[in-house]
């Protein structure tokens, strides 16, 4: 899954889309932007019991592993606009009856892919209504619930990339930046390197074609997942001491993060915008880069430092 400091320090970059779409919120205003808010206490959260879940893997089960400080899971987001309907696991189920939902990327996918889990099981808590399989050497994992013959995914993508082994050395065909290369190729040519904002803005427009061209998205709903934050640096929070998340409580005060969004978050939204096909930006950066408290730190089966992945119950079951 991939959590040495160093692929967390990518992971900024990781690609994921589920195939369902959302809908802005309307309201007597129109149409709400649920992206931009704060995040309030509420003490009605968390949506499940973290201990309930068997979906919960170690990786982001904060709790289980000690974690002293239970006020991470008491926040909920509030659109600056307009209100978000609680979630009803029973209610997405029957809006969803007969159709899959596949997640397609890292750990970060998998975190995401978690917690819809558990918040569905919560709605469906016996286990005998409840259909898990691994298929494809444990590339593909499904969850289904039969009742409702709805199927959760996840597909495990590290990277959108091809690195084939040539008498010259690892040769990067398609690009993206989540990975060792020895030497890029672009088309025909055979470059030694190549920024790495370049080459996620060409793997991003390669994708891109690919939806435009092979994507009918009349019947699979296509949403592209954006740029996960980390927080390894107290500069970015106006902590210039703290040098991770450990000492993390609460979340930052306000709607706008100090550095702003990250230069890969521009690019995925200029691709993407200049899609034909209709997708959906999950619009999760800035959100998540609000919440410094919410990440597992050391709290988690390996010990090490993880400011990138989220604690379940937490962030991604919003």
């Amino acid at each position: 899954m991939g959590f040495s400091r160093t692929r967390r320090s990518y992971s900024l970059i990781a690609l994921s889309f589920l195939t369902i779409s959302f809908l802005c919120l309307e309201n007597a205003n129109g149409c709400c932007n649920v992206y931009k808010g704060k995040w309030v206490y509420d003490s009605s959260y968390p949506l499940y019991d973290t201990s309930a879940c068997p979906f919960n893997h170690k990786e982001f089960n904060c709790l289980m592993y000690g974690r002293p400080n239970y006020l991470y899971v008491k926040y909920r987001w509030q659109p600056s606009k307009c209100n978000l309907p609680r979630f009803d696991g029973t209610h997405f189920l029957r809006r969803l009856r007969g159709k899959k939902i596949m997640f397609i990327g890292d750990s970060i996918s998998i975190n995401q892919w978690q917690s819809l889990l558990c918040m569905l099981h919560a709605a469906v808590p016996t286990t005998s209504g409840i259909i898990t399989q691994d298929l494809h050497n444990h590339t593909v994992s499904t969850v289904t619930f039969k009742h409702y013959k709805v199927s959760v995914m996840l597909f495990r993508s590290l990277y959108l990339v091809d690195v084939e082994e040539e008498t010259i050395g690892r040769v990067l065909k398609s690009v993206i930046v989540n990975c060792k290369w020895d030497y890029v190729q672009f088309d025909e040519t055979i470059r030694k390197d190549i920024h790495r904002t370049v080459a996620f803005r060409t793997a991003l427009t390669t994708w891109a074609k690919w939806v435009d061209l092979d994507v009918d998205t009349n019947r699979p709903k296509v949403m592209f997942q954006g740029i996960s934050p980390s927080h390894y640096n107290g500069i970015d929070w106006n902590e210039p001491e703290e040098r991770n998340c450990s000492r993390q409580t609460t979340p930052f005060k306000g709607s706008i993060y100090l550095t702003g969004l990250p230069l890969t978050e521009y690019v995925v939204k200029e691709v993407i915008r200049n899609i034909k096909k209709l997708v959906h930006l999950l619009d999760i950066t800035m959100l998540s880069q609000l919440r410094k408290d919410a990440h597992p730190s050391t709290y988690n089966d390996f010990n090490g430092m993880d400011c990138t992945h989220w604690c379940l119950a937490g962030l991604p079951d919003t």
